[in-house]
């Protein structure tokens, strides 16, 4: 029998435990949130052998989405700091071509790849990847399909955007 001044509450301790926020009831809430998020991915993922799961189709090379990864996830958005991460370095390169070139008869600025690669031994190490990926955007021209240190260094890389 309780006595008048005993400390001891007239709620019993689930009511305690949805009241505060670390108790059990928010706890199971975070849970069944977890717990939800896991299933909605599983069931959208092409290996998951749950249950109802929806399994793509195979994208055919027609399609707009074919190779791209899934709109605003993390892979999109890496993918896109890396492409402009790349942008920058070739716009870099062009400006450094139009800083140590030379311009011909027909206004186009070109540089020899031994001097371009002189240079650029303090910038970047990654000369030849960007100068290819220059020219597959149609900025730059040069013979070959790859250029080496010393045996292209005759090579003219010329600016044609």
């Amino acid at each position: 029998m309780l006595e008048p001044g005993d400390r001891y509450s007239c709620s019993d301790e689930s009511d305690k435990d949805q009241r505060e926020p670390g108790g059990i009831s928010s706890r199971i809430a975070i849970w069944k949130n977890v717990e939800d998020q896991h299933k909605q991915k599983q069931l959208i993922n092409p290996f998951s052998e749950w249950e109802g799961a929806m399994h793509r189709e195979k994208l055919n090379k027609g399609d707009a989405n074919y190779a791209r990864p899934v709109e605003g996830s993390m892979t999109a958005i890496r993918g896109q700091m890396a492409g402009d991460r790349i942008s920058g370095e070739v716009r870099m390169l062009i400006e450094n071509i139009r800083l140590l070139g030379e311009v011909d008869q027909e206004g186009r600025c070109s540089v020899r790849f031994g001097k371009l690669f002189n240079h650029y031994v303090k910038i970047s190490n990654k000369l030849v990847g960007i100068l290819m990926r220059a020219r597959k955007q149609g900025l730059v021209d040069f013979e070959g399909e790859m250029l080496w240190q010393r045996r292209d260094d005759h090579v003219v890389i010329t600016i044609i955007g």
